[in-house]
């Protein structure tokens, strides 16, 4: 018989299935988990301390920063907490482009997660399929910010412009000859909202895909099945939110137990898993697909019969228009007040939640009058996702553990902030 020993083994701090900033202190018996001990703060950016000596407007980048996976998410948080607060009421067409963006962001998180998570776990193939997806879907980020990641394209008030009537083209190189580009173009003479609708046609095929690849697989079932299972008692407890607590049978959604934006007009399931293991959370987050493309189908549906501002009209908080501010000597004062100073937000504090990809993104805002804040103090689905690590993994084996920090769908920018 081989002699089984103990060990106390440092796993991380960059390993791939931590996006490279989690240490995890395992003490091992032989090959199974006794304990494990996350150690946080290696990808600490005192964001909470810099936002708070920044104008208000200023700090909307920074959100987009947290979770690098799902940017406009963080950012509506943020500016529906301002909002709160100053008690602006933000027209009906920016908060349907808010709620299409945020389900395609849910989209975007999810098939990073998915992509990442099966190369974890040996399935080389999901990686590439669920990035063919987001290229598609970091074009449309771009065609409203003219950025692919960092979009800061919510506003307090609205958002940054409305959709664009065109979207951009490919054009001819030396990898690509004219007769590839115009293929590649097909899908790309209308609207932006003429391409999502196209995206959202495609998609539901592409889900079908994945899950032929996974859902039955016997290698898949065999790594996730039975592993990492949290009751629903102990999820509630634990504090998950999002697609952690719905895989325990939780059916808790802020979409529709405290909807915000224009959600409680809209259709949609929330999928709720049965044994909490690392298996359900996958299949939940599946379904998460389906119902994200059903509700982008509906927005883009009301935004092209419906027209309007996407920006509230007050210049006090939010910038007159570049034409205005060449002959208007008040427009151009008002620019350069709100670039220089920012706003001032009444005395006072709130606190704003969405239903983010992971889980319930919180923004909890402090203000003395002044124009920046007093306290913002951000509320991470992750972290408490990631103080779970230890009560989940005890008694797996140590490959059950890059299963489980998959499934946990993680990224460290919002925890150690």
């Amino acid at each position: 018989m081989p002699e089984i020993r103990n060990y106390t083994m440092n796993f991380g701090p960059q390993h791939p299935a931590a996006h490279g900033v989690l240490r995890l202190v395992l003490e091992l018996d032989g090959e199974v988990i006794q304990r494990a001990d996350p150690h946080i703060g290696l990808l600490h950016r005192a964001t909470e301390k810099l936002a708070e000596s920044k104008p208000y407007n200023q700090s909307i980048g920074y959100m987009d920063r947290l979770d690098y996976v799902s940017m406009m998410s963080n950012e509506h948080a943020y500016v529906l907490a301002i909002e709160k607060m100053l008690g602006v009421e933000v027209p009906l067409r920016a908060q349907y482009i808010r709620v299409m963006f945020d389900e395609i962001t849910r989209i975007l998180n999810h098939l990073l997660w998915l992509g990442t998570h099966g190369l974890d776990i040996g399935a080389m193939t999901m990686f590439l399929y669920c990035f063919r997806e987001r290229e598609d879907l970091m074009d449309i980020y771009e065609a409203v910010s003219g950025a692919r990641l960092h979009a800061t394209y919510y506003r307090p008030g609205g958002v940054y412009r409305d959709l664009p009537d065109r979207m951009s083209q490919y054009e001819p190189s030396k990898w690509h000859d004219q007769k590839a580009v115009d293929r590649m173009n097909e899908n790309r003479q209308g609207s932006l909202l003429d391409f999502i609708w196209d995206f959202t046609e495609r998609f539901p095929a592409h889900v079908d895909e994945y899950e032929t690849l996974l859902t039955d697989n016997r290698i898949w079932k065999q790594r996730t099945v039975d592993i990492g299972i949290v009751s629903p008692e102990r999820a509630r407890n634990l504090g998950f939110t999002g697609p952690m607590l719905r895989a325990s049978g939780i059916e808790w959604d802020l979409r529709k137990k405290q909807p915000y934006e224009v959600y409680d007009r809209l259709d949609f399931d929330i999928p709720v898993g049965t044994h909490g293991d690392n298996y359900d959370r996958y299949l939940v987050r599946i379904e998460e697909f389906r119902q994200s493309n059903r509700i982008i189908r509906q927005c883009v549906e009301w935004l092209r019969n419906n027209h309007g501002a996407v920006m509230v009209e007050d210049h006090k908080i939010v910038p007159p228009k570049r034409e205005s501010m060449k002959h208007d000597m008040e427009a151009l004062i008002h620019h350069f007040k709100l670039f220089t100073e920012g706003f001032c937000v009444p005395q006072g504090q709130a606190y704003a939640a969405v239903e983010h990809p992971k889980g319930e993104f919180g923004i909890y805002l402090v203000s003395d009058g002044a124009n920046k804040p007093y306290r913002l103090k951000i509320r991470a689905p992750g972290f408490a996702h990631l103080s779970a690590m230890d009560e989940m993994s005890n008694g797996h084996m140590l490959a059950d553990v890059v299963a489980i920090i998959g499934t946990l769908d993680i990224v460290f920018g919002e925890i150690d902030r």
